[in-house]
């Protein structure tokens, strides 16, 4: 009995820690909340991707906690600290990040919780605030043409008029594959145009050409 009175007095007692008071990890949670939300809040409305993915959002969210707090005990305790860095070294993370996009979310949780553990709560904000503005700029910057796909189904005689109404849009082409049938051609082509529009218009007027697509080319499409 008096084994177990004594495990409860040293809880009580380790709540009381001259050298991180009650108020220093409140303020600590207290910022970390307020940016883990405005994180969340960012992936979810800058990030324009077609399937949002809410578990990962959350996890962003969630982790500055632990980072946040982690830092505050290693600034406690230098035996603590040797013990984390020796806990920390054998974990193992088998999650793949599918968009390199995430791994700066991921970033960006990790310097919150570094960030606002040592009490910088100043450069946390700033940090935040200013990768915000280049994270919107940078998903809505567009330089240069967009890289199309065009996916033709035609008479083998008529490639040369679908690569004339190419060049009459754009010199940027290059003809990726010529798939030969009985009822015809299939051709993918790769071109950079200002204006498909345009082009749909000049491969529609061709007689002989069955069907097409123009598809908007991205590094995440699979054909």
């Amino acid at each position: 009995m008096n084994t177990i009175g004594q495990a409860f007095e040293n809880i009580a007692h380790s709540y009381y820690n001259p050298a991180l008071g009650t108020s220093i990890v409140i303020s600590v949670l207290f910022v970390v909340l307020l940016l883990s939300i405005y994180e969340f809040i960012v992936y979810r409305l800058v990030s324009h991707r077609a399937f949002y993915n809410r578990s990962f959002n959350i996890c962003i969210a969630i982790l500055p906690f632990f980072i946040s707090t982690i830092i505050l005990c290693l600034q406690s305790n230098i035996v603590i600290t040797l013990g984390t860095i020796g806990a920390l070294a054998i974990l193992r993370f088998r999650t793949a990040v599918k968009d390199p996009v995430d791994m700066l979310y991921l970033l960006w949780s990790v310097h919150i919780g570094i960030v606002c553990g040592c009490q910088l709560y100043e450069v946390a904000v700033l940090t935040s605030l200013i990768v915000t503005v280049v994270l919107i700029l940078m998903e809505n910057l567009s330089i240069g043409r967009k890289p199309f796909v065009l996916v033709v189904h035609c008479s083998p005689e008529k490639e040369n008029a679908v690569l004339g109404k190419i060049k009459e849009q754009t010199g940027k082409y290059r003809v990726k594959s010529r798939n030969f049938t009985q009822k015809g051609m299939n051709m993918v082509i790769e071109l950079s145009v200002k204006n498909p529009g345009t082009l749909s218009d000049g491969i529609r007027e061709i007689d002989g050409v069955e069907k097409f697509s123009i598809i908007e080319f991205d590094s995440d499409d699979v054909l």
